[in-house]
């Protein structure tokens, strides 16, 4: 029999994703899941961009150019320069969600057996991204104790080597919810400048702070012009993950050449979700004003109510819409089968992502969960009564 590849064996599954079959069974009991593992949000797409798409006068439906369509990217130009973000047309190329600009970074900045340094716990699918293109994930441990706040950047340096080449941050934090300040981002910046290497920030929850903090992107750190790279998508922005577009964006002009041919080889970005990206830029500011009201309305409830639970710690996220919660179990993941497999409560139960795959350093985070608050608050009240009775019968 023909083997498959090796990358192929090391790729791996998604936390968020894997325990579907385990959801698909709970429905089919007639129980109703509470989906707090998978960040899909419940806010509706704005309607400009729906009307876009269904008002589009489409004959041919034709390629775009692989940067992306020329009027989205000069209307996301102005987007970002409203921010005070120093961002022009040629500093973007449009992709295929988020996920394809980190892919076309690290395709850009590393080759085979490189090194990215990136704080844990992480995003999963860097893990897989970084598989994807022979990368090695050099992990740098951040804690619940602190919030997940950036590591000292001794704890970076120690672990630079000749095959380092690039720090990758999410800003805010996917699955932390933790904003890295203005000072943060400025030691990272120092660090890069002085070993010559990229830092990639993943910024695609930048409208979601809460608190009166505020996003300070590495585009506003001008002594790193030529290290920056930034990613982002509309997602989550615009409630729109179904669209599956994003961008990759700096200054380096040679960086931004050489992601150009990762573009081209894979032709275009879609034409119908960039009608509704670029329509969606007219979205006016009172619904980020509502959206924000209402994650923070969401996020309070969630954590109050976890924090209520015996023996459960969380941390209040200041961006985003996740938290990582410790639970009194000793396998997150089993926990998380067991709720869907053998529990429920008045015919409901949870679905929750295992923590464990969000860090690349084996054994860590095993008693941990990721848990999204897209859910309406009376979805979340019952979903941590749920938890919370869950773990009494769970643990006895």
């Amino acid at each position: 029999m023909p083997k498959i590849s090796h990358k192929g064996v090391q790729m791996p599954e998604s936390p968020i994703r894997k325990l579907v079959p385990f959801a698909e069974t709970a429905k089919k009991k007639g129980n109703k899941v509470y989906h707090l593992n998978i960040g899909q949000p419940d806010i509706k797409t704005p309607e400009v961009a729906l009307s876009a798409v269904k008002n589009a006068d489409i004959t041919v439906l034709e390629y775009s150019h692989s940067a992306g369509f020329d009027s989205y990217r000069e209307k996301l130009a102005h987007y970002y320069q409203n921010q005070g973000l120093p961002i022009n047309k040629e500093d973007i190329i449009i992709t295929t969600g988020g996920s394809e600009a980190l892919i076309f970074a690290m395709g850009s900045t590393m080759d085979e057996g490189d090194e990215i340094i990136i704080p844990e716990p992480f995003y999963a699918n860097y893990n897989g991204f970084s598989t994807q293109n022979g990368v090695k994930v050099v992990p740098v441990m951040s804690g619940i104790e602190s919030g997940f706040a950036l590591p000292p950047v001794a704890d970076f340096e120690k672990l630079i080597t000749p095959k380092t080449k690039a720090i990758l941050i999410c800003n805010p934090g996917n699955p932390t919810g933790y904003l890295y300040s203005k000072e943060e981002i400025q030691q990272l910046a120092a660090l890069v400048k002085k070993h010559d290497l990229f830092l990639i920030a993943d910024e695609v929850y930048r409208e979601f702070v809460y608190d009166g903090y505020e996003h300070f992107s590495v585009m506003n750190e001008e002594s790193i012009a030529e290290n920056a790279i930034m990613i982002d998508s509309v997602s989550k922005r615009f409630s729109m993950c179904g669209a599956r577009i994003g961008c990759i964006v700096s200054k380096n002009k040679e960086l931004m050449a050489t992601a150009m041919k990762f573009a081209q080889a894979r032709l275009s970005p879609p034409t119908y979700a960039q009608i509704a990206s670029e329509a969606a830029l007219d979205t006016p500011q009172s619904y980020f004003d509502d959206v924000i009201t209402e994650y923070k309305d969401r996020r309070e409830t969630l954590v109050n109510g976890l924090n209520k639970i015996d023996g459960v710690q969380v941390s209040m996220p200041k961006g985003a819409f996740y938290c990582i919660a410790k639970l009194p179990v000793e396998n997150a993941e089993d926990f998380a089968k067991w709720l869907l497999e053998s529990y429920d409560l008045n015919g409901e139960t949870v679905m929750v992502a295992p923590a464990a795959g969000f860090y690349s350093t084996p054994g860590v985070g095993l008693n941990e969960v990721r848990l999204a608050y897209v859910l309406n608050k009376e979805d979340l009240i019952k979903s941590t009564e749920i938890i919370k009775e869950a773990l009494k019968v769970y643990n006895n």
